[in-house]
């Protein structure tokens, strides 16, 4: 069987690997989830780099493809690891560009690490829309601990729709946390908002990289 291990230091890390298991159920997956470091991980990307090599060295060369669950590794430290260590498979979550974006303001949820690092302004210029960042370090806390209510979301995004007066179409998730309350938001934004998060984009680049065909995970002839 196919082994893949997904580490994040969050509930992130876990929504990716519920979302792989269900649509890959033939491989295994193995949980990798440092939630002791997670305020770390998640904001000093050169300590997030050691600390996500010491969680992650004892399975190096000895499974199928390694997974970053977080978009902060991905930008900072994916390339690094490659090159590293060349025998073993890696994966991140990417950015997401949303499809037919012109005349469509956006807004992009996401935290003050990811925010500041060149290739978020570098993938933000690329942007051919009308862009907003929103910054919500405090909500990856309340979501590891089920303390983020949707009174919270509205009320919080409303008064910065409000003040800012945008209104968005598309909405794009920079930070695997916040898949968890793609409800929520939906219900702030209305039926014809899009939302793009990483997890599809990253699951078909899985299936590729394991060389299999599809959701059934059939091994390519």
């Amino acid at each position: 069987m196919l082994k893949v291990v997904v580490f994040d230091s969050g509930y992130g890390g876990e929504l990716f690997a519920d979302y792989l298991q269900e649509n890959l159920p033939i491989i295994q997956i193995i949980r990798v989830i440092d939630w002791r470091n997670a305020d770390k991980i998640n904001t000093k990307y050169r300590e997030a780099r050691k600390l996500t090599e010491a969680a992650i060295k004892p399975y190096i060369g000895r499974v199928d493809l390694i997974i970053f669950a977080n978009h902060l590794l991905t930008i900072t430290s994916l390339k690094y690891f490659k090159r590293k260590y060349q025998s073993q498979k890696f994966l991140g979550l990417d950015l997401r560009q949303p499809r037919n974006p012109t005349g469509r303001d956006t807004l992009i949820i996401t935290t003050k690490a990811i925010a500041k690092t060149i290739n978020y302004h570098n993938y933000i210029f690329h942007l051919k829309c009308k862009t907003k960042t929103f910054i919500r370090d405090t909500w990856l806390t309340k979501i590891d601990n089920g303390e983020l209510t949707a009174s919270e979301i509205k009320n919080t995004l409303k008064t910065f729709s409000n003040k800012e007066h945008f209104y968005p179409l598309n909405l794009i998730l920079a930070c695997s946390h916040f898949n968890d309350i793609k409800p929520e938001l939906r219900a702030c934004f209305g039926k014809n908002l899009r939302i793009y998060d990483s997890f599809e984009d990253t699951f078909r680049k899985t299936c590729q990289v394991l060389e299999l065909r599809g959701g059934a995970g059939k091994k390519k002839s």
